[in-house]
Parts: C-alpha cells; sequence; structure tokens
C-alpha cells in the first residue's frame, strides 16, 4: 500500500486513511482506459455495452479554493494586527483557523512554483522569478516534467481545475503566440485560464490571456473596468457553470491576484479610505501594529519589534514634501488592499450563497512574500523604472500626488512604509534571511473538515507544505508517475494534523531559505541567516560583498521575531548551521549562488545557443511579449519596414513597444515618419520626420548609433526610400519596456506616444509587407 511522507507510519490514522483510498485513485496519472467488461457479438443485440464510466473523485472530496495575494506584509492587514481593516479575511479568520509561522520563499514566481509542486522553489527551476532565469537547473524558470503540480493530479482524479490572475511562472521566453504552451496554465493541469502570465499587471490596462489567446479587457477603466473586479466575476461563473453541468464533481480553484503588487492601482470611487489614518508615519505604525499583534494574541507575548535598519530614515527626520509624497503613497497601497478584500469577499460570497463554501477547502495565503520595498527609500511614480535601476526620486511624484492610483500612475511606496507593513520582523520582500520577506499570514477555512474556529495555530510551515495538505485533505495519493515520467518525491509536508489539534507538535524539522544571496537555515528551532543586499540596491552586488556577508543566529523558538542575535554567544551551533544550508543547497539546487540583480533582466541570458542578430516580421498583425521580441536598444541597429502605401496616402503604428511609461514607436503620422522614446518622463525624445512619405512601395528606415554612455544614449536617424528624413538624440534607452508588448500595425494598450492617444490602437491604414530588425 502506498505510503505518502506526509503520513506517520504504523499510526491508526494511517491506515484509516489509506484503507478508504477510491479503487480508481491511481498513483501513475493520467489513470488508463478503463477495461471492456462488456462483450461483443456479430450484432448489437447479442452484445453487451459497458460504457466507460469516467473518472471520479474520492466519494465527499471537498472543493479547494487557493488564494494567494501578492506583496502583503504580515502586519498590514486587520485580522493580523494591521491597520488595514479586510473585514473578509477576518470572516474567515473567525470561522477557521490562522497560521502564524507559515512562511514564503520571499518572491514571486517561486513561491507560486513551490505552492503549487510542493517542492522547493530550486528543486522545481524557480529560485528566482521567470524573468530573471539563468541557465543553471535551479534557476531556469522551467518547472521540470518530474514535478507534476497539483492542478494536473487533482485533475487526472476527477477534478476540475481553474486558474484566475497572476500566473508567473511560463519560461519567459515561451511566452508568445509560437508557444511552446506546455508550460502554461493550460499545459500544466489547468483546464482554464484567465489572466496574465509576467510578473505584473497594469490594474486598468492589463496584458490578458484566455487560455492561450491574447484577448482585450471586457471594458475600459472609463467604463469601470480593474482587474481584480475582472478575476472575480470570471471565477464566480467558471465556478457557477461547473456546477450547473455538474451536481458532484469537485473543483480546485487557484485564485491568484495580482493585488497588491504594484502598480497600485485604485478604482476612483474606492480612493482616499485611509486618508489621515497613518499621519503618525512609519515608526509609529509598527508601535502601534505591534501592540495590536500583542493584544490579539496574534504573535506570543514578550515578542520584541525589532528595530528600525540605520538605512531607512526616521519618519520624524523626513522633510514636510517628503512626508506629504510617502503618506498618499501608503494611503493608496492601503486603499488597494481594501479594494482586493472586497473582492475576493465577493468570490466566498458567492460560494457561500450557492451552498459550496460548507465543503469547500479554502487556504487563504495573504501574500507571496513581504511587503515590497522595490519602489526605493522615496517611493515612486513608476516602479517598473525603480525595477531597472532608475529611481525617479521626489520630484517625479509630488506635482501629480492627484494621478497617484489612477491609470496614469504606476505607483509604489517607500521603504519605510513596506518595512512598517511587515510588523514585527526585520527587513522585506526578496529578503529570504528574515521573516519581513518570508512570513506571510495564511488563514484555513473548511466548516465540513475542521472543527476548530478563530484559533491561531503556530506550527513551523513553509508554501511547500500546501500540496500533500489538499492531498491528504481529498484522500488522494501522491502521484509516483506523471505521463510516463517518474516523479520527484514531494518536499512538503502536510498541515492536516494542526487542524483540530492546536498543540500538535510540528512535523517540519529543517527548512532552507535562499533567494538573490539572501540566505537562512531554520532546523529545530533554530535559524542561522545573512542578508546580502537590500532589495533597492538593484544594480552592482558583486560576489565579492556575497563571501563578505555576515551571519545571523537565533532562537526562533524565544524569539518570535528575530529580534536577539546570539551568533556571539553560540558560534558553534552557527557553523553548524551553515554546514546544513549547504548540504541542503546542493540537495536542492540552490547553487550557484548569484548576487546580480537588474543585470538578470536581460532577456537575452534565456536564449539558447548564439543569440540572433536579426528578425523579420510580416503583415500588419503581430504582437508579442516585449522580451520574445527584437532585442536591440541600447545596441546599435537598423530597422526597415517595407511598406505599400494607398493613393490616399496611411498613417499608424507600423512597429512598437512598450506603454506609456516606456517604450519607442514608429510611425507615421500627417503624412511623415515619425519616431517617439519614452522612457518615464526622464528622456522622453519625438523625433518628427522631415520629408513626407509617397504612395507606392515605400522603404521606411530608423538607425540608432549609440554614443558609448553608460546611460545608453546616442542618434536617431530616419529615412524614406533610403534618403535622410530627420535625426534626433536620444539620452537615455533600455533594454526592456516592461509590461506591454511588441507590435507591428498598431499600439494595442496604452499609447507610447501620446500625440496619438487619440487615435486608439492607431492602426497602420497601409500595407506593411516586412519588418526587418538588423543589430549593426
Amino acid at each position: 500500500m502506498f505510503a505518502p511522507r506526509w503520513v506517520v507510519a504504523g499510526s491508526v490514522a494511517s491506515v484509516l486513511f489509506f484503507s478508504v483510498l477510491p479503487a480508481r485513485a491511481q498513483e501513475k496519472l493520467p489513470q488508463p482506459d478503463p477495461e471492456f467488461k462488456g462483450t461483443v457479438e456479430e450484432t448489437f443485440e447479442k452484445s453487451k455495452p459497458d460504457y466507460p464510466e469516467k473518472i471520479e473523485a474520492p466519494k465527499g472530496s471537498p472543493n479547494v479554493l487557493v488564494i494567494l495575494l501578492d506583496d502583503v506584509g504580515f502586519g498590514m492587514c486587520s485580522p493580523f494586527g494591521g491597520s488595514v481593516e479586510t473585514p473578509n479575511l477576518q470572516k474567515l479568520a473567525n470561522n477557521g483557523l490562522t497560521y502564524n509561522r507559515f512562511h514564503t520563499t520571499a518572491l514571486c514566481s517561486p513561491t507560486r512554483a513551490a505552492l503549487l509542486a510542493g517542492r522547493n522553489h530550486h528543486s522545481v527551476g524557480t529560485g528566482v522569478i521567470i524573468e530573471m532565469g539563468t541557465g543553471f537547473p535551479g534557476y531556469t524558470g522551467i518547472i521540470p516534467r518530474s514535478t507534476a503540480l497539483i492542478p494536473q493530479v487533482l485533475r487526472d482524479n476527477g477534478y476540475a481545475t481553474s486558474m484566475f490572475g497572476k500566473w508567473h511562472n511560463t519560461p519567459e521566453p515561451d511566452i508568445s503566440p509560437a508557444g511552446p504552451f506546455d508550460r502554461w496554465p493550460t499545459g500544466l493541469g489547468f483546464d482554464y485560464f484567465y489572466g496574465f502570465n509576467q510578473g505584473e499587471a497594469h490594474q486598468f490596462y492589463p496584458t490578458l490571456y484566455r487560455d492561450t489567446t491574447l484577448v482585450s479587457p471586457p471594458k475600459s477603466p472609463e467604463e469601470g473596468y480593474h482587474l481584480t473586479e475582472d478575476i472575480s466575476d470570471e471565477a464566480i461563473a467558471w465556478i457557477g457553470n461547473v456546477r450547473a453541468a455538474d451536481r458532484d464533481k469537485p473543483w480546485f480553484c487557484y485564485f491568484s491576484t495580482g493585488a497588491v503588487h504594484a502598480p497600485h492601482h485604485v478604482p476612483r470611487e474606492w480612493q482616499g479610505k485611509h486618508k489621515g489614518e497613518f499621519d503618525h508615519g512609519w515608526d509609529r505604525e509598527r508601535e502601534i501594529v505591534h501592540q495590536r499583534q500583542l493584544d490579539m494574541g496574534v504573535i506570543p507575548a514578550g515578542t520584541k519589534l525589532t528595530p528600525r535598519p540605520d538605512s531607512i530614515p526616521a519618519w520624524d527626520k523626513c522633510s514636510d514634501d517628503q512626508k506629504r509624497v510617502y503618506l498618499r503613497l501608503m494611503e493608496n497601497y492601503a486603499d488597494f488592499m481594501t479594494h482586493t478584500d472586497h473582492h475576493v469577499g465577493r468570490l466566498i460570497d458567492a460560494l457561500e450563497n450557492s451552498g459550496e463554501l460548507d465543503n469547500t477547502l479554502v487556504i487563504y495565503i495573504v501574500g507571496d512574500n513581504g511587503a515590497s520595498a522595490e519602489g526605493g527609500l522615496e517611493g515612486t511614480f513608476s516602479e517598473l523604472a525603480s525595477l531597472l535601476g532608475i529611481q525617479l526620486g521626489l520630484e517625479s511624484t509630488i506635482n501629480r500626488l492627484d494621478e497617484i492610483g489612477g491609470p496614469s500612475s504606476e505607483p509604489h511606496v517607500p521603504v519605510g512604509w513596506a518595512w512598517a507593513m511587515d510588523s514585527p520582523f526585520q527587513w522585506t520582500k526578496q529578503v529570504a534571511s528574515h521573516f519581513g520577506g518570508t512570513r506571510n499570514p495564511m488563514v484555513i477555512h473548511w466548516p465540513k473538515g475542521i472543527k476548530a474556529k478563530g484559533q491561531v495555530r503556530s506550527q513551523f510551515h513553509h508554501v511547500i507544505d500546501v500540496v500533500p495538505t489538499i492531498l491528504e485533505a481529498c484522500n488522494i495519493p501522491e502521484p509516483t508517475e506523471v505521463q510516463g515520467i517518474p516523479q520527484k518525491p514531494i518536499e512538503g509536508v502536510s498541515m492536516l494534523y494542526t487542524f483540530d489539534d492546536a498543540d500538535a507538535e510540528g512535523k517540519r524539522e529543517t527548512q532552507y531559505f535562499e533567494m538573490l544571496c539572501n540566505r537562512a537555515i531554520y532546523h529545530d528551532g533554530w535559524m542561522a541567516c545573512s542578508a546580502f543586499a537590500p532589495p533597492w540596491q538593484t544594480g552592482g552586488r558583486s560576489v565579492e560583498e556575497l563571501q563578505h556577508a555576515h551571519w545571523e543566529l537565533y532562537n526562533i523558538e524565544d524569539d518570535f521575531s528575530q529580534a536577539v542575535d546570539l551568533a556571539e554567544k553560540y558560534p558553534d551551533k552557527l557553523i553548524e548551521l551553515q554546514a546544513l544550508f549547504m548540504d541542503e543547497a546542493q540537495k536542492y539546487d540552490v547553487l550557484p549562488l548569484d548576487p546580480r540583480m537588474s543585470e538578470r533582466f536581460d532577456p537575452k541570458l534565456r536564449e539558447g545557443g548564439e543569440p540572433p542578430t536579426s528578425w523579420t516580421y510580416h503583415g500588419n498583425d503581430v504582437a508579442m511579449p516585449d522580451p520574445v521580441g527584437p532585442q536591440t536598444f541600447p545596441r546599435p541597429h537598423r530597422v526597415t519596414a517595407e511598406l505599400e502605401i494607398p493613393d490616399e496616402g496611411a498613417e499608424g503604428v507600423v512597429t512598437c513597444v512598450g506603454a506609456f511609461s516606456a517604450g519607442w514607436s514608429l510611425y507615421i503620422k500627417d503624412n511623415k515618419p515619425h519616431f517617439r522614446y519614452t522612457c518615464f518622463d526622464i528622456a522622453n525624445v519625438d523625433i518628427p520626420g522631415t520629408a513626407e512619405v509617397p504612395t507606392g512601395d515605400v522603404t521606411l528606415g530608423m538607425e540608432f548609433t549609440p554614443d558609448g554612455s553608460k546611460e545608453g544614449g546616442g542618434t536617431v536617424k530616419l529615412f524614406v526610400n533610403d534618403k535622410p528624413a530627420g535625426e534626433g538624440k536620444l539620452t537615455r534607452t533600455l533594454f526592456r519596456y516592461g509590461l506591454e508588448p511588441f507590435e507591428v500595425g498598431r499600439d494595442s494598450i496604452t499609447p507610447v506616444d501620446p500625440a496619438y492617444a487619440d487615435k486608439g490602437t492607431f492602426e497602420f491604414t497601409g500595407n506593411i509587407k516586412t519588418v526587418d530588425f538588423q543589430l549593426k
């Protein structure tokens, strides 16, 4: 009899559990075609039919709803002592269990891969986000076929499966119209997918997919569109349709919001709900939240509030202008969280109203990592700029306060507020060494399966423990083979033993943490850790610095918040745990350690073989993600478009990439060529053409020659039929442009150049025969 690793061998519980396994719940998936048990004679009158039975989940299996928010700190939401009221999360907590020692990986893609696979993030090739993948086993961004995800296991055991919102686990080169699509959600076990495939989305103008097809949002921001509301509507409809079609079939739904990851976008009617609530500043906010957490019993009595790092300014030292900007950014962030709670609540209410909630196992993970410090010390009006290593400064925000949260902004809070939202812990997102980066609230709600209500669970657990918990609750074994491929053992342990025993001894003895060279190892109540570099240091991280990184030691059974460093008192224990970290690192493909940050966003790192030097596109209808398109700036290159211009002339975008905040566009307007380079309002350049575009067959050219500056500046020249037609100077260029696609024949989401904002997608009205990009 199969015995998964999370069941204690020989226990009464394990015997009872496996004695009721259904006959067709297989260790090898998919399950084979059923044997025909009828008879076949010459005609049907003498034959006996045996119609194949459909695969059914074990009787009484619960529905499973996994909710995952993005970039939420431990101390942000009200059920965990935070100042942001989240009544729908509170309702689930009141009728379920809250976990105060649950851990993530400290970053987006890695947490998501580990969550769905039940294995450590490096074990599934996702040691870092897909946009930073490199050619080492633990860092490719490619989930191996030997680690089948939970939707595939459940689907092959009779579940309907769906995914809504943020995916972020397809290898970056595969996010294209050419695929391959086997590592998109629908290739990894989900029957249905509606959401976005990269690290973040503009909440008003998302790049959306339905299954594998790029689609437009159902309405505009002016008509009330917001992504969180949209995916809530879609999830509610999908669940309703599954139940309408089959009243007994259980379903698995992975509901993964883009919220509250930046850009922090909030509908106008939800803005201003937290005005004035944070005027006391981030230092005082942490004190308030810490005391509230103690009073609520969310953290143990005696837990210390960790001090502010020297690298984060004291609130009282901030100028009036700084406070004005920082407060507006924080109020907007809080509004975004309240809005998110509302729409998650709509999904829960729909389950309750339809009678589904009672036997639905809801696993609600409040953040895939801690609050994000990626907005820099001053916050930003454009967080994409910050991620690319460009700090726009206070000036970028102070004159546009009224735009914050709206479609024209891409805002992010400053580091101080991210740190405050992680109270009482040290550090933030990315910093896997400390709980500010990895300890996220979790609520589990399952009325039919959990007797206890409104209680706290404090066993040490990790995101890889979710899959074995689901399998045990659903009475389904861990598969040993999927589609003919032997499976790596699941590395998580089930949390089911905690459901009705608050004092049960924890079953996770050891867990390593590593993210961007921030390292830690937990073992038997002790934790050794090393914070390498702050998240707002996005470039210039060196191996030499890594080799001299400081290590700390904590007894977290007595020190819930990692407040008392015991490294000097117990040096032998520190050495023991450092050695254990290296053992785990070798075991789970953590090596080689790579301290680079923004440098790893370069798409050329994810190209196999010789990188291409030319790209050619045909026709007026080409669209693909920025990293899959031509990789040109800041390298010298030439663009040549072969066009057919009708007798009445033509206008529109010939080719472009990016969005209103960053990108470039080559287009024809008023019968002349134009080139626009947009760079976060700090290096925007318009280059108007000086020659008219004739009718008939026309060659339109653009040539870029770098000037050798570290900012990637240079000269752009325009050509019509190989004759000079305009020239201009770019002072700064980028190697990628964010959320919107590379296109030929239109600019479909937000305009790169505001000069054609009133033209819609500004489709080219002539015929585009080819557009050729050639590196020089």
